[in-house]
C-alpha cells in the first residue's frame, strides 16, 4: 500500500483520499469495512431463512446402469435346446446305412421294383467300399489291378453320365451314375471271388462271367430306368452297362 503514497496526486484530480482506506460504514447493524471490502457477519442480526439453516444432505452418488438392450444368444441355441438334437455325424457326411442296404438289396434281387427316390441320391460310400472289395480279391488272386478298377470306372460313368443325359428328359448328375454302377458292382466281387479259389480260363468261368455282365447290367439298367422314368428304355441302356461290366469281368477272368 506504500506505492500508493508515492503517487502523484495532481495527474488526475479527484475528490478521493487515501487516508478514508480504513473508513467503515454502517448499514442496518451490520458494519461493512472498506479496508476488507467485506462483510461482518459477527454483527449480522438480519432474518435467515430457516432452509438455509438446515444441515446439507451428504450426496450419495449411484451408477448408472444401462438396461442390456441385445441379449446375446447361447450357442446351443442354433443347433437346439442341447447336442442330443443334432443330427449324426454319417447324416451329416452323406451316409446313410439304411439307404445303402436298401441299394444293395436292389442290386442283388433285380427283379425288385427299385425304390426311384432312394436310388436319385448320391451316395459314393457304397460304390468306393465295392470297388475296393473288388480290387482287394483281385489282389488275393495275385492280380494287383487297382489303378485299371478306379481308371475304367471313371471312363465308364464320364460315359454313361453323357449317354443317359441325352436319353432322358429330366437329365442325371455325374454322382448319381457314378453311385448306381459302383453299387451294381457287387456281383462282380462274386466273380472276382471264384477266381480266387479256381481258374476261370475255361467254359464254367466264361458262362459265370456271362452270367454276371447279365446281372450287374440288369440291376444298373433297372435302377436307371425306375430313377429317371425312362420306360420301354431298359435294354438301350442295358446295352452299355454289359460293355462296361464286361470289362471288368474280362479283368476278373484273365
Amino acid at each position: 500500500m506504500s506505492g500508493f503514497d508515492n503517487l502523484n496526486t495532481e495527474f488526475y484530480q479527484t475528490s478521493y483520499s487515501i487516508d478514508d482506506k480504513a473508513q467503515s460504514y454502517d448499514y442496518g447493524g451490520g458494519t461493512y469495512s472498506k479496508q476488507y471490502a467485506g462483510y461482518d457477519y459477527s454483527q449480522s442480526s438480519g432474518y435467515v431463512p430457516p432452509e438455509m439453516m438446515q444441515q446439507q444432505q451428504p450426496y450419495t452418488s449411484q451408477i448408472f446402469q444401462p438396461s442390456p438392450s441385445y441379449t446375446p444368444s447361447s450357442p446351443q441355441s442354433f443347433y437346439g435346446s442341447s447336442f442330443k438334437d443334432e443330427p449324426p455325424l454319417l447324416e451329416e457326411l452323406g451316409i446313410n446305412f439304411d439307404h445303402i442296404w436298401q441299394k444293395t438289396l436292389a442290386v442283388l434281387h433285380p427283379l425288385k421294383v427299385a425304390d426311384g427316390s432312394i436310388m436319385n441320391e448320391t451316395d459314393l460310400a457304397g460304390p468306393m467300399v465295392f470297388c475296393l472289395a473288388f480290387g482287394s480279391t483281385l489282389l488275393l488272386a495275385g492280380k494287383i489291378q487297382f489303378g485299371y478298377v478306379y481308371g475304367i470306372s471313371a471312363i465308364g460313368c464320364l460315359g454313361m453320365f453323357c449317354l443317359l443325359n441325352l436319353m432322358s428328359m429330366t437329365g442325371v448328375s455325374f454322382g448319381c451314375v457314378a453311385s448306381v454302377l459302383g453299387y451294381c458292382l457287387l456281383p462282380m466281387i462274386i466273380l472276382s471271388s471264384f477266381a480266387v479259389v479256381f481258374s476261370l480260363q475255361g467254359m464254367m468261368g466264361i458262362v459265370l462271367a456271362a452270367g454276371i455282365i447279365g446281372w450287374c447290367s440288369f440291376s444298373a439298367s433297372k435302377i436307371f430306368i425306375s430313377a429317371l422314368a425312362m420306360q420301354g428304355q431298359q435294354l438301350l441302356v442295358a446295352y452299355p452297362c454289359a460293355l462296361l461290366y464286361g470289362v471288368f469281368a474280362l479283368i476278373s477272368v484273365f
